[in-house]
């Protein structure tokens, strides 16, 4: 028997075909319809989340069949995103596909050496008040430089305008890529297992903190500048590379690991639904940068929904917002020990969170949820905390008094479809949540 565990619920295969199933007849409406249904030009329901204003989106719906592709590898991939410019297109996605198939060292500049990098740059040997922007490129952060771009060059995928991206079958996906939706319209992602890119050649550096730091690239999905695009029964992960079993350098961890999604730089009309994010340190950000200006347009913009995911064994950012209406409802948080908190409130931000479910492991208080980074009012609402209903707000404010979040916040969502009873979500989101569920 195939199955998938996720905090002790088993999910067996005969479960997720018949999820496959009731998706299939939930969008037709009857299953005469269900037979001919063809999954791979659905586009996102009407008033389904911010993704859904205006012109909703589409994604390659439209696609005649000279634009329907199947790949199995990477280059395959990049090829079919590459043709044929913005005219509509499907790309069905067979297998798991390896970005970085041939391994790290391959993308490794000529003379690099990691252990010479090492030796260079240890704080017994360099410090910790100069960083490494003034070394040449024959210097080992140099060529670490080189390589950096090379992976760069290699695992990153630009994604055109309607085009929809969808996983055939049960075990469909990407190892090591990094989905670039950059200033492009009308997107859909569906069905795909993405296992987190880890950044072969992070850069020290000595001066981040007061003991330096390890920082990494490659976010397994950006939404950047972007705008109607649909994530939707996807499942991201850290896979076969935990930041658990990363080693430390330096008495650092050594992090490879960037964020699951991110949505800025005037990113707009979002929706993710029925996702699994697991097994991550920072999942989510929403908006990129305090210092929102003229040029990126983040104020007014950056308008997301979340709903039906299942955030698993994260540490933080479920998500981290800055400026953007955001609205989270009927969503699962699962929190483990090294949890920090869910919702980051940022500037300007404006999130709703109402309808959710979240699972405490004994000792996590409920007033982690909300983590105050600015002064920004939210509403929170009908969520349950371990089966009880409980006002994150006046929970969080109660234990951290010195982080007082304010309520309401100034809008109310309108674009939702069905709303699920908070109390039951747990039980609906884990079996319906993730890849594998889309027939």
């Amino acid at each position: 028997m195939n199955t998938h565990a996720w905090h002790g619920h088993v999910i067996t295969k005969a479960m997720a075909v018949a999820g496959c199933a009731a998706l299939v007849l939930a969008a037709t409406g009857t299953t005469a319809q269900a037979k001919g249904h063809d999954v791979t030009r659905e586009a996102l329901a009407a008033n389904d989340g911010w993704g859904s204003d205006g012109t909703g989106t589409t994604g390659g719906a439209a696609a005649d069949a000279a634009h329907v592709y199947t790949v199995t590898d990477w280059a395959g991939f990049k090829a079919a995103l590459a043709a044929g410019g913005t005219t509509p297109k499907i790309i069905k996605v067979k297998g798991t596909i390896d970005a970085v198939s041939e391994g790290c060292d391959s993308l490794a500049a000529p003379g690099y050496d990691f252990d010479a990098y090492l030796a260079k740059y240890s704080p017994e040997a360099w410090g910790l008040d100069t960083d490494l922007s003034a070394e040449p490129a024959g210097s080992p952060e140099g060529l670490r430089r080189v390589s950096a771009a090379n992976q760069d060059q290699t695992i990153k995928a630009n994604v055109p305008a309607n085009t929809t991206i969808i996983g055939v079958g049960r075990n469909a996906g990407f190892k090591g890529a990094s989905l670039q939706i950059k200033a492009v319209d009308n997107v859909i992602v569906r069905n795909l297992t993405f296992e987190s890119p880890i950044d072969c050649f992070p850069q020290w550096d000595p001066t981040d903190g007061d003991k330096g730091n390890w920082n990494s690239e490659y976010d397994t999905a950006v939404v950047y500048g972007s705008t109607h695009v649909w994530l939707d029964h996807n499942t991201f992960t850290d896979g076969s590379h935990p930041d658990s079993a990363a080693p430390t350098y330096f008495g650092m961890l050594y992090q490879q690991h960037d964020g699951e999604l991110d949505i800025v730089r005037g990113a707009n009309y979002v929706t993710a639904s029925w996702n699994v994010f697991a097994d991550h340190d920072k999942t989510i950000l929403i908006g990129n940068s305090d210092s929102e200006s003229t040029a990126v347009g983040d104020r007014g913009k950056l308008k997301v929904t979340f709903h039906h995911n299942l955030f698993s064994d994260l540490v933080e950012r479920a998500p981290r917002v800055r400026f953007g209406q955001v609205d989270s409802y009927n969503n699962h948080f699962v929190a483990n020990a090294d949890y920090s908190y869910s919702f980051g409130i940022g500037k300007e931000s404006q999130l709703v969170s109402e309808h959710n479910a979240f699972t405490l492991p004994t000792g996590v208080s409920a007033a982690k949820v909300l983590k105050r980074w600015n002064v920004s009012p939210l509403t929170a609402d009908d969520n349950y905390v371990n089966g009880t209903p409980t006002d994150l707000i006046a929970v969080h404010n109660a234990e951290i008094p010195a982080e007082t979040l304010q309520s309401g916040a100034g809008w109310t969502p309108t674009l939702r479809t069905k709303i699920d009873p908070a109390k039951k979500i747990p039980g609906i989101v884990d079996r319906g949540a993730g890849a594998g569920r889309i027939c």
